[in-house]
């Protein structure tokens, strides 16, 4: 296995977009990651590395305003003027890119989080560019939701500018991730079980910054476009939704099976729905995460010719 970091022209015509390869000896599919807020596809290197050693190829890239993918420190937690677009824009860059350096085998796309939004929307414009997707970690978010947001973003921006970091939005966006798990060890206990990740997380500078409104505007607005394409995603294309039943983001998988029901409505032909008992928000990083990673493989075997 070889462990190739490089980068790319992002769709800002500004940003150098940092990415990753764990490229096996003999590659027989492909799997690209799209890593969730506040966080960069590093995270997930184990997982990376366990799947190229069965054969699988990973590739994922830092999201504007993620990782290594900016301009500066400012940056960190701004996408773009027109964020969305640049980010689904760059995934599909990277997708293409490593399509022509390795043809012919099977694509995947996972995406976890904010990363499982941005899987929706790419797939309901490029599903048959892929083999199969995984949606990790996902919300329902209802369009009033949505909308409030991306009016409070663009009320907070008239005023402060797009850079514009509020803790009042960020609180309301996010504030009630910890709760069901207090008393908590840490502000981040609801990622994982897993107390040396969390405390990994927490010590990382580019796992503490928080979101400008320009990339909570642009996060709502993909998500309003793969609520409303939904009926575009190919009805043929192997879906699997996982989750952790302890996941806040998901409502504990009300929200989830919310989306999944929804997908179900689209008429999508092999759409499943997993989720783990006793598990968080990142279940790769959860105490039972090689269960979670046999699974993965295993659907991917069954469902995507791998």
């Amino acid at each position: 296995m070889k462990k190739q970091e490089f980068t790319y022209l992002s769709a800002d015509g500004i940003t150098q977009i940092h990415a990753v390869e764990w490229i096996p000896e003999k590659p027989r599919a492909i799997v690209q990651i799209a890593h969730g807020m506040v966080e960069f596809i590093d995270r997930y290197d184990n997982f990376a590395r366990w799947l190229a050693e069965r054969g699988i190829l990973v590739v994922g890239n830092d999201h504007l305003g993620h990782g290594r993918s900016v301009i500066d420190n400012e940056h960190l937690g701004y996408f773009a003027e027109n964020g969305n677009d640049c980010v689904i824009q760059d995934l599909r860059k990277l997708q293409y890119s490593t399509r022509e350096k390795y043809p012919g085998l099977p694509y995947i796309f996972l995406g976890h989080s904010m990363g499982s939004f941005l899987a929706r929307q790419f797939i309901s414009m490029y599903s048959d560019s892929l083999e199969g997707a995984i949606i990790m970690g996902t919300a329902d978010q209802p369009r009033a939701a949505l909308e409030f947001l991306k009016t409070a973003s663009a009320l907070l921006a008239k005023k402060y500018g797009w850079m514009y970091r509020s803790p009042a939005l960020t609180k309301i966006a996010l504030g009630s991730n910890n709760k069901q798990f207090e008393p908590a060890r840490t502000r981040n206990d609801w990622l994982t079980k897993d107390e040396a990740i969390v405390d990994a997380y927490n010590a990382n500078p580019l796992n503490n910054f928080m979101f400008t409104v320009n990339a909570f505007y642009n996060m709502a607005e993909g998500l309003e476009y793969a609520d409303k394409h939904i009926y575009s995603i190919r009805k043929s294309l192997p879906i699997l939704f996982i989750s952790g039943a302890d996941d806040s983001v998901g409502k504990n998988g009300v929200g989830v099976k919310a989306v999944y029901d929804k997908f179900i409505d689209a008429g999508i032909s092999d759409v499943q729905l997993r989720l783990y008992e006793n598990d968080r928000h990142e279940v790769l990083n959860e105490t039972n995460r090689i269960q979670v990673y046999n699974d993965l493989y295993e659907w991917m075997q069954k469902h995507c010719n791998v």
